[in-house]
């Protein structure tokens, strides 16, 4: 893993900065950016009215996007090569856990979010309600959010739901504009890759007894760059690995409802050959087949949850109770 280099601001002292609202007090922003020379200058001037701090990680990018976010007062954690959001936001978690803020507001740095949201977003952190506040761009639609989108943020929404066990249920699993305190802060301790760190968070925090909660945001897809992305792939690399954490977290769902459909169907189709067998005198070999194979397979996805699921049960029962760190 390649070390980043941390470059402070240098227009004025950290430990002081200079805002121009009257923010609560240890509240410090996360920026990821990659290539967003263009508007993370007047996002980060934006943030500081509400923050102590703003640290922007600049994700290996080809741009002046370190540069302009140094000028404009953040402190600037900068990678060689692009690694990804998960990365990059573990290291502006990292760096903000050192200095001992105890809240943190993550948005994206291509613009799509309203930094004057940021005192909405974190109030439930501030006031000691929620370690982890989602600001939803669906609780109070106020964008032309593309169908696309809203289709596949509730496919999305629903697998992520799963993994968490019914501890919580979120409206957009994917939205980069969120808080945490200072307990989530130190509560970090999975890995994550690219945009799934979202998805992964809620997931993990979940059985930890973490209280997660959401407010209202707003949105514009109207920016330079728009999504680092392609939509399609990165929905179904979300999903990919949203579907391998119910996997692991929830075996008997992921291989007991599919193996019991199975079983039904390959009972079904046996029904079926010999009850035509004896009508007509007709052995349907093909379906025969099909529904023996399709009965095998389907105990054996049956068998599989179950022995999974026992293993998952026992290690949860010799694991130490969690408690919540004060």
């Amino acid at each position: 893993t390649r070390i980043p280099m941390i470059e402070s601001m240098n227009p004025q002292d950290l430990s002081s900065p200079d805002r121009a609202g009257a923010a609560e007090p240890g509240l410090a922003v996360v920026i990821p950016a990659y290539n967003e020379g263009l508007v993370i200058g007047s996002v980060v001037l934006q943030a500081r009215q509400h923050a102590d701090r703003v640290i922007v990680v600049d994700d290996g990018s080809m741009d002046r996007t370190a540069a302009i976010a140094r000028l404009a007062g953040a402190d600037v954690i900068r990678f060689e090569e692009n690694g990804g959001k998960a990365r990059a936001m573990m290291a502006g978690f990292a760096r903000a856990r050192d200095l001992g803020y105890e809240a943190v507001v993550m948005l994206d740095g291509d613009g799509q979010h309203d930094p004057d949201e940021i005192p909405a977003v974190a109030a439930p952190v501030l006031a000691g309600e929620a370690d982890l506040v989602i600001g939803s761009r669906f609780l109070e639609i106020k964008a032309d959010i593309p169908k696309y989108r809203v289709a596949g943020q509730k496919v999305l929404n629903g697998f992520t739901n799963l993994s968490t066990d019914g501890g919580f249920a979120t409206t957009d699993s994917q939205s980069g504009f969120r808080a945490l305190s200072r307990r989530a802060l130190e509560n970090l301790t999975f890995s994550s890759e690219g945009y799934s760190i979202e998805s992964d968070m809620i997931a993990h925090f979940a059985p930890l007894g973490l209280a997660m909660t959401e407010v209202p945001i707003s949105v514009t897809y109207d920016v330079p760059h728009k999504h680092k992305k392609n939509p399609v792939s990165h929905g179904f690399g979300v999903l990919a690995r949203i579907v391998g954490l119910i996997g692991y977290k929830r075996p008997l769902l992921s291989f007991g409802i599919p193996g019991a459909l199975i079983t039904l169907f390959g009972i079904g189709a046996e029904i079926y050959t010999f009850s035509e067998y004896y009508r007509t005198a007709q052995f349907h070999y093909i379906v025969f087949t099909g529904g023996f194979a399709a009965l095998i397979l389907g105990l054996l996805l049956l068998t599989s949850g179950l022995i999974l699921n026992s293993l998952v049960m026992i290690t949860r029962g010799s694991e130490p109770s969690k408690e919540r760190t004060l």
